[in-house]
Parts: structure tokens; C-alpha cells; sequence
């Protein structure tokens, strides 16, 4: 089994960061392809622009918690098959869009028919010894944030090179190369199935269950704290350089830095968890997180931002994965497709929300102000995770009084060792 558990762990996080980098390379030039469709006037791409990148959210929030449900019914592997060779289609049936509109529905297709990260997620904690799940979802959560860093670039030139719709056709390619390799290699361990349990008794499980309550709030507010940074850090990095021919290149270059520092501590901060308590590594993740984005608005010139930028990365690569850790300890194996594709839909509700707030925000304050804002939230997320999420002293109360006699008994008599 040892062997086995870490060969589709390692399998599904090829697959994973094969699917992320396809899917991750077509974001930059998203608002230049709406204008390739059409779309001429600067207000309508701004607006066409927000709803296209939206509108995967919008029907994943939605159909992610049915997939994970599905998943503990008919089978895990199943549904990252069905979630990769999705996207594909999705892909495919983006690439071959006529119009704006045309592209807008097929991006919701694409919320609708994918959930890869939830399934694989689902797939790997529940085929994985629980002693170890806390390293297996910190390694595959290092396949995103490696796709996410590896793909805009890799994207921007196959788009100069290839024009921005063939991107869409070579990103389905991608996902079907992932699938035919998930499809081939990977063997699901566990397969019992609850095939009894309707998909409102996960909703009914979550919350009523504290913790895991609190834990779907942390996931949300942090998703978006840090979401919420994203559009505006060009913008940042223009007021701290002034006008420059090579803006484009020293902002990715700096945003960047987030990502390859996430590759390298996910591992770290999944191995931690399954050491240590997860509140603590939670409670320092969440409060470095917090320092690394209001130290930004202390810098006076770009290079500075490097190692604030390198400190961000790892600490972030121990927020969501940590998070996952510990609802997925949270749960039994029967429900871990349903909660986690719950879970998954929060995070994609905090990444929708954070966007949109911070627009608004920064609108009626200032780029600064949103760093700042994103580093209190973050830290007192940190505070709260630390003593919201810890085991409810009513129930070590409980089993110390009530069976007190007769572990006592037992001992005395020999049951016990």
C-alpha cells in the first residue's frame, strides 16, 4: 500500500500540474481574445473581460459539491477522469467560439463540467494512510501553484507564436493527455461507496460540525484576502517604477516570486501537519501571510519587494493546504468527495469575491490601503483558526468522567495495558 498511495499521489500530481499549466496559460491574453471576437470598445472589454474570467466560478460554486458527492457514490477516479476530459472539452468548444457570447457560456461549461482540483483532491486524501494526508495534499497543492507560475509565461509565448485560439485547441490537448494518463496509471485503493447518503446530508454534516463550519469561513476569507490583491498588483509595481517599456516584464517576474516560493513550501507545511497541530502551522501561515502584504506598502523601489514577495509565498503555501488538511482529518472516508467539493466551492467563492471587493475598495481608498486590509484579514484569520478550530473541551470532559470507572476497572483487571 505504501507504494501504491505515494505512485498515484505522484501520477495525479503530474496530471494536475500538466492540467494547471494548460489551463493557467490562457488567462493573460483573455481580454485581448475578447477583442479578437469583436468586442472594440474599452468599457464593454473591461466588462466582457470580468464576466469571462467570472463566469467559471459562477457554475463551479454551484456543481463542484454535486461532483464530490457523486464521487462517494459511483467512485473518486471517476470523477477526475470526467473533471479533466471536461475541461478539455471545454477547451476545444472555447477555442472554436464565434463571439463573445459564445465565449461567456462555454467558460461556464468549463465551471460546470471540470472541479479537477476538488476531485483530485477527494482522490488522493481518501487513497492516502491519514498519517500521511497532511504531506500528499501540501505535494499536490505544490502542482498548482507550479502551474499557475509555469503557465502565463509559457502561455504568453505559445500566443504570440500561435495566435490566442490555438492556445484553447493545445490546452485541450493537455487535459486529454492528463486524463489518458490518470485513466492508465492510477489505481483506486479505497473503493467503498455510500451510495445512501443524499447530497444535503454533506451540507447537514458540514454544518453542524463547528469546526468544520469555521474552517469553510477561514477558506472563504482567505481565498479572498489574497484574491483580492491580484488585479491591482500592476498597478502597485507601476506606481513604485514609474512608466517603464519593460512594466509587463518586472511585474510577472515579481509576481512570480509568490509562486515559486509556494512550490517549495507546500511539501513543508504538508509534512508539518501531520506532525504537528495544524491550529499552530495555521496561526503562522496566516499571520506571515498577513505581515507579507502590509510590508509592501513600506517598500520605496521594486527589488526590495523580492524577499517581502518570498516571505508571502511561503506562508501562503501553507494556508489552503493546511485548511484541506484539516477538514480532510475532519471527515470519514465516506464523505471526503462531498466535503471536499464543498470546501473546493467556498475557495472558489472567496476567489470570485475577492476580486470584485477590491475593485470597489480600492476605488474609494487607495492601492495601498488594500494591502494592508488584505494583512489584517489574514492575520486575524490566523488568531481565529488558532482558537476556533481546536477540539471542544466539553468532549475530553466527557470521556474522562463518564468512563473514568470503568477504565479504571479495565486496567485493574487487565484489559489495558
Amino acid at each position: 500500500m505504501e507504494i501504491s498511495w505515494r505512485k498515484n499521489l505522484y501520477i495525479i500530481w503530474s496530471a494536475q500540474l500538466i492540467a494547471m499549466i494548460g489551463m493557467s496559460m490562457v488567462i493573460p491574453f483573455l481580454p485581448l481574445f475578447v477583442k479578437d471576437l469583436g468586442v472594440t470598445e474599452l468599457t464593454e472589454v473591461k466588462r466582457w473581460s470580468g464576466l469571462v474570467v467570472s463566469g467559471v466560478f459562477i457554475t463551479a460554486v454551484i456543481a463542484t459539491p454535486v461532483w464530490g458527492w457523486l464521487g462517494d457514490r459511483v467512485g473518486k477516479k471517476k470523477m477526475v477522469l470526467r473533471a479533466i476530459f471536461g475541461l478539455a472539452v471545454s477547451q476545444l468548444l472555447i477555442g472554436f467560439s464565434q463571439d463573445v457570447g459564445q465565449l461567456f457560456v462555454f467558460r461556464m461549461v468549463q465551471g460546470a463540467l471540470s472541479g479537477f482540483i476538488a476531485a483530485a483532491l477527494a482522490l488522493v486524501s481518501s487513497n492516502t494512510p491519514k498519517e500521511k494526508s497532511g504531506y500528499a495534499i501540501g505535494f499536490l497543492a505544490s502542482s498548482t501553484a507550479a502551474g499557475n507560475l509555469l503557465g502565463p509565461f509559457i502561455g504568453g509565448l505559445m500566443a504570440d507564436a500561435f495566435g490566442y485560439r490555438n492556445v484553447f485547441f493545445i490546452t485541450s490537448a493537455m487535459c486529454a493527455v492528463s486524463g489518458i494518463l490518470v485513466w492508465a496509471y492510477v489505481k483506486e485503493m479505497n473503493t467503498s461507496r455510500n451510495k445512501e447518503a443524499a447530497i444535503w446530508d454533506n451540507y447537514r454534516f458540514v454544518f453542524q460540525n463547528i469546526r468544520l463550519k469555521y474552517a469553510l469561513l477561514l477558506l472563504v476569507v482567505s481565498a479572498a484576502a489574497i484574491s483580492m490583491i491580484q488585479p491591482l498588483f500592476a498597478l502597485f509595481i507601476e506606481g513604485r517604477v514609474g512608466e517603464t517599456a519593460y512594466l509587463a516584464t518586472i511585474t510577472g517576474s515579481i509576481f512570480g516570486v509568490v509562486g515559486l516560493f509556494q512550490v517549495i513550501s507546500s511539501s513543508f507545511w504538508g509534512k508539518l501537519n501531520d506532525r504537528r497541530d495544524i491550529r499552530r502551522n495555521l496561526l503562522w501561515a496566516l499571520i506571515g501571510a498577513g505581515a507579507g502584504y502590509a510590508l509592501h506598502v513600506v517598500t520605496t523601489g521594486v527589488w526590495e519587494l523580492v524577499p517581502i514577495r518570498a516571505l508571502l509565498g511561503l506562508c501562503i503555501g501553507g494556508v489552503l493546504p493546511s485548511l484541506f488538511s484539516f477538514i480532510n482529518k475532519s471527515i470519514p472516508n465516506e464523505k471526503k468527495g462531498g466535503v471536499m467539493g464543498i470546501a473546493s466551492s467556498f475557495t472558489m467563492l472567496g476567489n470570485l469575491l475577492g476580486p470584485i471587493s477590491s475593485g470597489f475598495i480600492a476605488s474609494v481608498t487607495s492601492i495601498d490601503f488594500m494591502f494592508i486590509l488584505s494583512g489584517i484579514i489574514l492575520a486575524t484569520s490566523g488568531v481565529l483558526a488558532y482558537f476556533k478550530l481546536k477540539d471542544k473541551p466539553r468532549d475530553r470532559v466527557k470521556v474522562s468522567e463518564k468512563d473514568k470507572s470503568t477504565i479504571t476497572e479495565e486496567i485493574a483487571a487487565g484489559a489495558m495495558d
